[in-house]
This record gives C-alpha cells, structure tokens and sequence, in this order.
C-alpha cells in the first residue's frame, strides 16, 4: 500500500487519497483476529499507511502497560513487556483525553522529557498521540513520529483521528470476542464439571458395588479434568496396608496393576490417608520427601495429586489422579477435585454399608436355611438318653471341657451320637446363644469342600454367580463341627490348620483376608494316628484336633441304657405318627438288649420306627427276624440264648472273619470296636479260645 503524502498541502485530491487508505487500513485491520495479535501488528500497519519515522501503540495488559515499537521498514525497536519511561508519560498524557495529542518540536518542549529523549533518538522531531478508548474503557495510545518539525497540520490529525477510532474499534471487538470465548469457555468447563458432579450423584446412587461406580465414572473424571490417570486406594481388611483397588490408567506402560499393595509408611498415599491432608506435587518432590516413587516414576507420571477420602471423621481411602506434565494442578482444578473426593467417598460410604448389609442378610439367609435345615433332620431330640457309667465318663469329659473354649475331637463308630456329644459341648459353653454350624466332610464333593468351608467371591469359578459366605464365617463367635473330618483331602488340610492357628483365611477367588472366632469340634470314625502314618493326614493338624480327644462309645458297650433309647424312640414316633404305644414286651426287650448294634443308635432309631409304623395298637411289635446277627440265625423272641452267648458267637464269628487276627486296622478288635487287651480279656471270660491246627500225618 502506498503511503499517505503529507495533507499539509490540502488538496482535495490527496484528502480524498488519504480517507480512501484509511479506509483500506481499516480493512486490513480485520485480517487480524486476536486482540494480541492486532497488537503486534498495528504499528507495522501504520507505518505501511503513514509517512513516519516510528510508529508505537501503548496498551494496558492485565493491569501492566505494554508496548510495540517498530521504525519506518517495519523493524521492532522496542515490544513487550519492555516498556520505557516515555511510554509511562504518554499513558498518563492521554489519560482522560479524546482528541489526538501533537508535539510539534520535541527538542524544544520540557513536558514530556523520557519521551522527547527516546524520540529524538529515533530520529523524530513530531509526534502526534492518537488516544484509543472503547467508550468505557481506555486501551491504550498510537504514537506516530516524523522527521520533520510541525508535521501533523490539523486537518490531518482529524484524519488521524479516524485512524485511531477504527483502530480503536477493531481492538475492542476482539477484546470483547475473546473475553466472550473465555466466558463461553469458562462456562463450557463449568458446566462440563456440573455433568461430571451430576452423573457421579447418579452412579453413586445407581451402584451399590464399588468397582461398578469406580468403573462408570473414571473415564468422565479424565475426560473433564484431563487427567491421564485415576487411580483409588483403600486400606485392606486388616489395616496393616493400602490396596491398589481401581484403576483406570490406559497410557501406562508400567508393570502397576489392580489389586497391588501400597506400604503405609514411606509413601505419599499412606502419609495422605493418616494425615487426611492433600498432597499435590511433582514427582522430584516425592524423592525430596523421602517417600516412594519408585511406582510413579516406572508409569511415566509427573505430577500426582493424591486427595483423601473423608466422610466425617474418618479418612476411607485415597483418591490419586496424576498428570505426564510437571506442575499440572492449578488452585481451581484441586479445589474441584475436592468436590469430587467428597462424592467418591460417599460412594465408597455406601458401598461399605451395602456391602455388610449383603453379607449380614446372606449369613441370616444361610442361618435361616440352616437351621430349618437342623430342625428337619433333627427329629426334634437332642438330649443324650442312659445312665450307663461309660456314658457318665463321657459326659463328665464334656462337662469339662466345655467351658474353655479348646478344639475337640470326637470319635467313635458310626451312629454313636458324636453330634450329640459336640451340641453338648456347644451348650454348656459361652457360646451356646450362636450358631453351631455343622458340615460332614464326606458328604460334599472334594472340589466344592473349601468353598462350604471358607466361602467364595463371585466369578471364583464356573457357576458362582454369587457371593457366598462360608461355615467358618458363619460361626463366627460361634461353634462349627465338622464331623468325618479325616476325609479332608491332605491338599485342604493346611488351609485349615491355618484356621485354627491364626484364625484368618480368604474366600475362594479373593484377596480380602477374613477373621473367625469360631471353636472347632471335630468327630471321625476312623483312626487318625494311623492315617497320620500312613501318610494320609497331615501329623500337624492332628495335634491341633486332638487338644481334647473324647471316645463315644458304641452302643453294645453301654447295654444299660438300650431299655431307655427304646422307650425313648418310641414315644418320639408314636407322637409324630398319632399313635399310642403303652406296652414293649418284655421279651422283646431282652431280644433289643442282646442284639450287638453294630449299626448303633442310628440302627436302634431306624427299627423303633419301623416297628411303630407296624404296630395296630398300644403294644409295641418289633419285627425281631430283622435282627441279623452276623455269622447266626435271626434272633427270635423264643430264644433261650442268655447275652453271654450271644456276645460269645458274635465274637466267634468275627475271629472267624479275620483269620483269628487280634491286632491291625482289619484285626478282630478293631472290628469289635474294642481294645486288643479287652477283647483277650473277654475270650478269656466267655471260654474262647484258637482251635488246634490239625497235624499233618
């Protein structure tokens, strides 16, 4: 563009040349969008429509003056922040000023010294000060000088004038748009951090489970905040240490996974959690602190802000969000994040009580099931029937170790009444107002055991869609009794020695170590020591069983008290089936007495109610042909034997069977249920003795 002449002439023709450039100054003008950017470019605009030495625009910048200087070929000779004292006194000269200031001679005026000294020294005599104002506010100031003296006639400062109102005009609109944009985009944020807070109230209201809400809202908190990674920590269930429990990170290149444990002492998240004070920083600062950042540093993180989890006074956990770049975190963006923790940590609030309500209705759901389980297999006795003085031995063991508190083990043949004998122990001791749980280990499979004994994590394995809480955790402050227990499979057996010695364990598929203070009695019918030798139970976890070993004994040893557990039964059914049993004959009796029971109680219970389904009236009639002793004919009620014979051709019998074996697992006295000196002892009572080998001729 070609520079407007000096209008002192006042031709016609060059005014109306000079309002055309002028006009065309005004449109270049709008090639510039951003207000800085008109800024930079207005002195080189003026010099390209203007013939000068200088041109220079003054403007106040965030409460600061600034200045751009550029000479007649568009060189700079002063921009930025470097602002002289000249350009201080042609602020306060335009101050409050509308029309255009004109210095005529600069080497003859004292007003304005700082001015007239970096002027001169820019080779200007002249200089005219076009004031830019918005209306309301003042911009700034256009300095134009010139060589010459007396250069800026009035017609051309009305001109000028001009210049400085489109000048003026051209800056506002840009400041106005810009402040505009930085409004609109202040109010995008606000209303992007509303959406965030709104759909964080939904999610912690929609989702009881923590890892859902964590999962629904980690994505929207990096997104809104630009974070690159969101991670929270909690304490694990014994307090001794913080846990990596969600993590939403998708540009680490680190090994840090889920789940991973976090020390209390010696790093940041544990100083934040006992403190309940906010740590924000780079990760130089972590160093310095003395506290580890071995795991930030592996993820590439350079700036963490680590916020605890408050609700009221407790601290529940830490939230950590962490940056690529240093110093990432302005005032505004941790005072929001705050804001977000509070949200977090009632979510983490609700999930905990959710949590407990789930498992304390699951373990009232089990119980329930439990005991109506209890109630139907139960028959509705449980008191333990006779007087016989080895059953007084038994109970007087009972009596004894009740109280204490100590692991009990119970053994005996099968149907002897162990349960009983273990309800009994329950009873008697401080425990008796909770649960008594029991579980015969023989009769859940191998690979379901260990999820009925300590419980399992939805997902754990194929078909558990649920959470479930085990029999341990179950009887907590309780008693559980695991009867058969030498059928545990050696692989399971540590897991629960380590119940009885530390009295923590984990669920099936989880991490959170649990706590029980449930007593264990156990009952078995097999030998245990001699499954310790051959090696098919572990010797450890015997001597814990056997702190308090009971022996149960069988029915054919406590004869004195069949009469009673006849009775006994007998009424129990007759009142469950509406019948009316007055009368057990004698001889009926004396055959219930002389049979060996090698079935026990339970096979004594199963003919009582056979023989109350059968009987018409009030005699109770036993079907007595039933009643097979092994190796001799039916007993009948005619039968003169006395109990001595009896006992002598049992016994006979089993030598027989076992090759005249006394000792051994498959010995006669094992089979007996009796000792190997007893049983010598008793051959010797009823006249017993190994027949002769006949001898070769």
């Amino acid at each position: 563009m070609q520079r407007c002449p000096n209008p002192n002439e006042g031709s016609p023709g060059a005014t109306r040349k000079h309002v055309e450039d002028v006009l065309q100054f005004a449109r270049k003008l709008e090639r510039h969008s951003q207000p800085e950017q008109l800024l930079h470019a207005l002195p080189s605009e003026l010099c390209d429509l203007l013939e000068c030495m200088m041109s220079a625009v003054v403007y106040l910048r965030d409460g600061e003056l600034s200045v751009q200087v550029v000479d007649c070929d568009g060189a700079a000779l002063a921009q930025g922040d470097c602002v002289g004292k000249w350009a201080e006194e042609i602020w306060s000269a335009v101050s409050g000023q509308e029309k255009p200031l004109v210095i005529g001679a600069l080497d003859q005026q004292d007003q304005f010294p700082e001015t007239r000294t970096f002027l001169l020294g820019c080779g200007c005599q002249s200089l005219c000060v076009l004031p830019l104002s918005t209306g309301l506010h003042r911009i700034g100031a256009l300095c134009i000088g010139r060589k010459q003296p007396e250069a800026f006639s009035d017609q051309e400062s009305s001109l000028l004038s001009l210049v400085g109102h489109y000048a003026a005009l051209a800056i506002g609109d840009r400041i106005n748009f810009a402040q505009s944009e930085l409004v609109r985009a202040e109010l995008e944020e606000e209303r992007t951090k509303l959406s965030l807070i709104l759909n964080l109230n939904n999610s912690v209201v929609s989702n009881l489970e923590l890892r859902d809400v964590l999962r629904a809202i980690s994505p929207g908190i990096r997104w809104a905040m630009r974070l690159d990674g969101v991670a929270l920590i909690l304490p694990d269930g014994e307090g001794r240490e913080l846990q990596l429990y969600a993590l939403d990170f998708p540009e680490s290149k680190s090994s840090l996974r889920q789940d991973a444990s976090v020390a209390l002492d010696g790093s940041v998240a544990g100083q934040v959690f006992r403190s309940g004070r906010a740590w924000v920083g780079d990760i130089g600062q972590l160093k310095s602190a003395g506290l580890d950042h071995r795991i930030a540093s592996a993820a590439g993180v350079q700036t963490l802000c680590m916020l605890p989890l408050l609700r009221g006074n407790r601290v529940l956990g830490v939230l950590c969000l962490v940056r690529m770049e240093k110093n990432a975190f302005t005032t505004p963006d941790i005072g929001f994040l705050g804001q977000v923790a509070g949200q977090i940590a009632i979510a983490i609030d609700n999930a905990f009580a959710y949590r407990q309500i789930t498992e304390l209705r699951d373990k009232l759901t089990q119980e329930k099931l439990y005991f109506e389980d209890e109630l139907r297999s139960e028959m509705n006795f449980q008191e333990i029937i006779g007087n016989s003085s080895v059953l007084c031995r038994v109970l007087s063991q009972v009596e004894a170790v009740a109280p204490t508190g100590s692991t009990v083990l119970i053994h005996g043949e099968t149907g002897t009444g162990k349960e009983l004998i273990a309800r009994a122990v329950h009873n008697l001791s401080q425990r008796s107002s909770n649960p008594f749980v029991k579980l015969n280990c023989a009769a859940i499979p191998t690979g379901l055991l260990e999820s009925e004994l300590f419980g399992h994590e939805r997902g754990a394995f194929t078909g558990a869609v649920t959470q479930r809480i085990g029999r341990f955790e179950l009887a907590s402050q309780g008693t559980i009794f695991l009867d058969e227990v030498g059928e545990i499979p050696l692989e399971l057996q540590p897991k629960l020695l380590r119940v009885l010695q530390e009295r923590e364990f984990e669920r099936l598929g989880g991490s959170r170590t649990l706590r029980t203070n449930a007593r264990l009695i156990a009952a078995t019918n097999r030998d245990l020591r001699n499954m310790v030798e051959e090696q098919k139970f572990r010797s450890d976890l015997f001597y814990r069983l056997n702190v308090f070993p009971i022996h149960v004994p069988p029915l054919r040893e406590r004869t004195e008290d069949i009469p009673y557990l006849v009775r006994h039964f007998a009424q129990h059914f007759a009142f469950s089936m509406g019948k009316q049993i007055e009368t057990i004959p004698s001889e009926t009796m004396n055959a219930l007495v002389r049979y060996p029971w090698p079935g026990n109680i339970r096979e004594l219970q199963n003919v009582i109610e056979r023989a109350v389904i059968l009987s018409k009236g009030p005699i109770l009639k036993v079907p007595l042909a039933d009643l097979k002793v092994r190796g001799t004919e039916p007993v009948r009620s005619n039968d003169p034997a006395t109990l001595e014979e009896v006992e002598r051709r049992h016994i006979l019998s089993v030598l027989e069977q076992t090759n005249w074996v006394f000792a051994g697992p498959n010995g006669a006295a094992a089979r007996l249920g009796i000792k190997r000196p007893t049983l010598q002892f008793r051959m010797q009572k009823l006249g017993i003795s190994r027949p002769q080998r006949p001898q070769a001729n």
